[in-house]
């Protein structure tokens, strides 16, 4: 993963590309990892390089592109919804963490603070215990400073990234 371009952006948004930075170099068998908000946009990513094309796709294709940041953002928006509707039917309290372990991977999604998610893609061979331990610090980290400020900053610097960008 190439670091993406921290350019203008404030000392949080600087601090919180650093941690899922580390969070993917870190962490073997990761794949992917999205941070998305409560209403389901994707506000930062580990794959910026895919944030183009997915931006690219979107204008061409109204469907969505297809194994994309935006993909996973949208996937971890509706696997979290879909928790924390069977969370209030159960009446179990809210949701801390969801594991999908699929033949080929894995997907972990986790809250944050306000609502927001932190998705984690992972290989076949990643240590779950191990994934799952580092998505609560990264959570830990970046959950107080993930105000609304800092989120419309995020998505403002999502959508105004080089379409060109290769990072």
């Amino acid at each position: 993963m190439t670091a993406p371009s921290t350019f203008g952006l404030s000392s949080e948004a600087r601090n919180l590309h650093w941690l899922l930075t580390n969070l993917v170099e870190e962490v073997p068998g990761i794949q992917s990892v999205a941070v998305v908000s409560s209403d389901g946009l994707l506000l930062l990513s580990s794959d910026p390089g895919r944030n183009a094309a997915a931006r690219g796709a979107r204008e061409t294709r109204p469907t969505g592109p297809r194994g994309s940041s935006a993909d996973l953002a949208t996937i971890v928006s509706g696997i979290g919804s879909l928790t924390i509707g069977a969370a209030k039917v159960l009446e179990f309290g809210p949701v801390k963490h969801t594991m999908v372990a699929m033949d080929e991977g894995s997907l972990f999604v986790m809250s944050i603070s306000d609502g927001s998610l932190l998705g984690v893609h992972g290989s076949a061979d990643c240590d779950m215990s191990v994934v799952a331990y580092h998505m609560a610090l990264f959570v830990g980290r970046a959950g107080h400073v993930l105000t609304p400020e800092l989120r419309s900053e995020l998505r403002k610097s999502l959508e105004t990234e080089p379409t060109g960008s290769t990072r």
